[in-house]
């Protein structure tokens, strides 16, 4: 007798695809934020099973501030060329050489911010009324109270405290001229979710998120990976170590752990035994307690 019942990673799948097709039904111009983490190719994944056998009906859109891991950027490119789909690139380092945005000078500059201002010209320039992105509740404080369809005024902030309702699974697209919708496909998916799905999917990815041996330092109780364009404290000194990027995101707050997984199984072992949060080893979200959120608050992703 046929089994129709699903298991918990059919259903965060299923309720994926759904809220796809809900943005691909109410907007008229949506894209796709891509980063090259394991996320957001996730998302590319699943929006392929969504709209297959046509082409993913959004352009990918990433937002590259010129410090990003370089692993990333070849993936980004060999995925979007396997695809066939559209990549749009925001530049921060354009958005300096305009004026539109200030660099951070200091031992803990980084771009991160920055990404906000390209973000936002991006989305002007190209009309978008909607960005899909891989954001998940279970990441952060200030994304576990952010809706499905996340709301934006026409400076693209967010109003936490003017959320829409979402009952069922009823979403609110409508908007005014100039506004615009983050969409969260994966909000109700864990980091072991992300795991596990990747392992029974047999998804490729960048080879960061696996044991490798690179040049760190420590600093501010993390593991961080040097690059050329990083200022080293007198205090602080390189070792090579072997370690994996938990998540990814810029070099200059990405930090990396000590890890002898080599695999997905391994991976998923230790995710499942860890008690540490995946953005614990991220310095941008440790330079206030709210920081994430007031991030948002004006843009940000």
């Amino acid at each position: 007798m046929t089994n129709y019942s699903l298991n918990h990673l059919q259903e965060l799948e299923a309720e994926s695809i759904f809220v796809m097709r809900e943005v691909a039904a109410q907007f008229e111009n949506p894209g796709l934020l891509f980063s090259g983490g394991k996320d957001s190719i996730v998302m590319v994944h699943i929006a392929r099973k969504a709209f297959w056998p046509a082409r993913i009906p959004f352009p990918l859109v990433h937002i590259d501030t010129g410090h990003n891991f370089e692993e990333t950027l070849i993936f980004r490119d060999d995925l979007a060329n396997e695809l066939g789909a559209k990549l749009i690139v925001g530049s921060v380092q354009e958005s300096i050489d305009a004026g539109l945005a200030v660099e951070e000078t200091g031992f803990s500059a980084s771009r991160n911010m920055l990404q906000t201002i390209t973000l936002l010209a991006t989305i002007e320039k190209y009309k978008f009324d909607a960005l899909l992105g891989g954001a998940r509740r279970d990441e952060e404080k200030a994304r576990a109270k952010e809706r499905f369809f996340s709301h934006r005024d026409e400076f693209g902030q967010w109003d936490p405290k003017n959320q829409r309702p979402e009952l069922w699974n009823l979403f609110n697209g409508k908007k005014k001229m100039g506004e615009h919708f983050r969409v969260f496909p994966l909000s109700n998916w864990t980091e072991l979710d992300i795991w596990m799905y990747i392992r029974r999917e047999k998804i490729e990815l960048p080879s960061l998120y696996f044991t490798h041996k690179r040049q760190v330092f420590q600093r501010d109780g993390m593991l961080l990976a040097w690059a050329p364009f990083m200022m080293l404290k007198d205090s602080e000194k390189l070792e090579t170590r072997t370690v994996r990027c938990r998540t990814i995101g810029d070099m200059t707050c990405t930090g990396v752990v000590l890890s002898e997984a080599n695999n997905i199984d391994d991976i998923v072992a230790e995710v499942a035994a860890s008690r540490e949060t995946e953005r614990g080893n991220r310095a941008d979200d440790k330079r206030s307690e709210s920081a994430m959120e007031d991030r948002k608050k004006e843009g940000y992703f």
